[in-house]
């Protein structure tokens, strides 16, 4: 009987069926309740995203009519993109909307753009977040090889990952220079030689004035500052007042045009004397 005894106990412990066994048996079940635990953080954390996402500033212009192409200036809508301009223009630029505003919102500036002569471009970003798309205008770029020169520029958030894709593509010989309207670069730009023009307006109160005076540094050589006297940080686009924002004195067409003529006037100054542009103004 007593061998018979021994012989169970040693049973168990071959099977794992003693109580030594147990802690072993309970280090799965913590597993799956932390991973169960993730997934369900993760899912809560990208439906209040998506919630957050959704809530976007909206173009003004609810028919598009600034959309609509004419002889005099053609209309190209692409995938990710809308094309203001003659295709074939000497220069093109690629503009990344600002944070959570409807890329569409800044057709009357690309269109003023293309008035003077450029291939103007307002890029579609995912979830209206341009720093989901810094290399967007790689494909924007690829679309239209007849452009010879190109600027990348955009608006707040925008900018900031504009200037991210030109300091990532500072060596490439096609890529002329940056526009940052009420932005700052977070990017290292000041070994480049490439044109930066900085324009912002002067009852912006959602541009953070210190980073952008810290911004300095990171300017090559060449780059302009440009205050628009009456301008706020809402008025490059078409779509009504954003929260925390100063009160415009004139009015968002005034700004747009003043913009147009500022962005013009700066890229013909470097093509003609690059060396001899002012750092600021």
């Amino acid at each position: 009987m007593e061998h018979h005894e021994n012989n169970f106990a040693g049973r168990e412990a071959e099977t794992g069926t003693g109580a030594a066994a147990a802690p072993r048996r309970r280090w799965p079940r913590r597993v799956a309740i932390a991973l169960v635990t993730l997934v369900v953080a993760a899912v809560v954390a990208a439906a209040a995203f998506l919630v957050y996402a959704s809530d976007y500033y909206r173009d003004a212009d609810a028919a598009h009519e600034n959309l609509v192409s004419t002889p005099q200036l053609p209309v190209a809508q692409g995938e990710h993109y809308v094309a203001f301009g003659d295709p074939a223009a000497e220069t093109g630029l690629v503009f990344y909307p600002g944070a959570k505003v409807e890329y569409t919102a800044y057709a009357p500036l690309m269109r003023d753009l293309a008035a003077r002569g450029y291939l103007a471009m307002a890029v579609e970003m995912p979830f209206n977040f341009a720093f989901f798309g810094i290399n967007a205008a790689d494909e924007v770029r690829e679309a239209f090889p007849q452009v010879s020169e190109w600027w990348v520029g955009g608006h707040s958030l925008g900018g900031s990952m504009a200037a991210q894709y030109a300091a990532d593509h500072a060596d490439d010989g096609a890529l002329a220079g940056l526009v940052l309207l009420g932005a700052y670069t977070a990017s290292d730009l000041s070994a480049s030689d490439l044109g930066t023009l900085v324009v912002y307006g002067s009852e912006d109160q959602v541009l953070n004035r210190g980073k952008l005076a810290d911004s300095a540094a990171l300017m090559p050589e060449g780059a302009r500052t440009i205050e628009i006297v009456g301008g706020n940080h809402a008025g490059f686009g078409a779509y009504g007042p954003q929260e925390g924002d100063g009160s415009a004195t004139i009015a968002a067409e005034e700004q747009q045009g003043q913009t147009a003529a500022a962005i013009d006037a700066y890229v013909k100054a470097r093509r003609q004397a690059p060396a001899a542009l002012p750092a600021a103004a």
